[in-house]
């Protein structure tokens, strides 16, 4: 089972994560989107394309651009299509 933990809350829990280039990808439903608000931030990758990017609000404490997903990502990568990974401080186990 992995978790994606920011400062003690569980933000996704999944036994069913992706793996790719060391990142853990969670399902849509693994993720409590009670936390995720959509920012206006993305970048693009060679061969999985458009990441769209989210902030998380807990406790009125935010950390800016800290999860990302791709919507419509490129053949090569749909087995990863609206899963989400994590960086900047978050924490994952498992």
């Amino acid at each position: 089972m992995a978790k994606a933990v920011w400062n003690d809350i569980v933000l996704a829990e999944s036994d069913s994560t992706v793996m790719v280039e060391g990142n853990h990808y969670f399902p849509p439903d693994s993720v409590k989107k009670e936390y995720f608000v959509a920012s206006d931030y993305s970048t693009t990758c060679p061969w999985k394309g458009v990441a769209s990017y989210y902030t998380v609000v807990v406790d009125g404490e935010e950390a800016k651009d800290i999860a990302w997903t791709y919507a419509t990502p490129k053949d090569a990568a749909k087995h990863i299509k609206d899963h989400f990974a994590f960086w900047r401080g978050v924490r994952v186990e498992g």
